[in-house]
């Protein structure tokens, strides 16, 4: 069977050397992730990509901060991710004194069939 990409992080695989992707749901939700986590500027020759998350963990949480993050989410899945429809984001700050924000995307992938939710915790 065809492999699509490496899946990351990288592993060691007896099959193919290394853990493959091997269908188009997996690879999506991969990119995603990528699209969410990568600061702008970090990638090579594509000065604009990404969102850049971990930049606004320590901000102070309110609507406008939340409204931000979602809006940079959708406009970078439009751009760099068009095969996905960004539905929804929930954002979850129940304890602010952990610096930690839980993050939930729902999405679908109207080629596939497939309604999908991406949940991480920066």
């Amino acid at each position: 069977m065809a492999t699509l990409g490496v899946k990351l992080p990288i592993t060691r695989d007896d099959i193919h050397g290394f853990t493959m992707i091997d269908d188009f749901h997996s690879l999506i939700r991969q990119n995603l992730k990528m699209i969410i986590l990568t600061n702008p500027g970090e990638r090579v020759m594509i000065p604009d990509f990404g969102v850049g998350i971990q930049s606004y963990l320590f901000e102070n949480f309110s609507e406008t901060t939340y409204t931000q993050i979602e809006n940079d989410v959708k406009q970078q899945a439009a751009k760099y991710l068009p095969v996905i429809n960004v539905n929804r984001l929930n954002f979850d700050n129940s304890s602010p004194d952990s610096n930690t924000l839980r993050v939930s995307i729902e999405y679908t992938i109207p080629a596939l069939g497939i309604k999908d939710l991406l949940q991480f915790t920066i």
